[in-house]
């Protein structure tokens, strides 16, 4: 249970930097909400993946890390597809805000795909 709550949290905090990179694309360099968001969403996977080795999965051993990086970036692949893919589908044919549909999508994948597949494949 501790270590779901970690990523769960270390999820949030990947977020904020993630939302936080989007609204900045989007709002002050005037890009596409779906670039923006697909930018947001590689910064954020980096502070996950930094996050996920170090805190929540404590998998730090050096020889692992080219290891453990590909593992994740074929999860994280997923991860940007579902993300990407969801907050266009989101914004576009619901007609919600591209910020609410970031958050929604963000938190359904979070929830559904990132934790076990970390958990199970990245840092088993």
């Amino acid at each position: 249970m501790a270590t779901f709550v970690k990523a769960q949290a270390s999820s949030f905090i990947a977020s904020l930097f993630d939302f936080l990179t989007t609204i900045v694309c989007k709002e002050f360099f005037y890009l596409w909400y779906v670039t923006a968001s697909l930018i947001g969403t590689i910064v954020g996977g980096v502070t996950n993946f930094a996050l996920g080795r170090v805190w929540v999965f404590k998998k730090r051993k050096e020889k692992t890390v080219p290891v453990q990086a590909v593992k994740y970036v074929l999860v994280w692949g997923g991860n940007l597809a579902l993300n990407t893919g969801g907050v266009f589908v989101v914004t576009h044919f619901l007609k919600l805000d591209y910020k609410i549909s970031k958050v929604l999508v963000s938190f359904i994948v979070g929830v559904t795909y990132n934790y076990f597949l970390q958990k199970k494949f990245v840092f088993a």
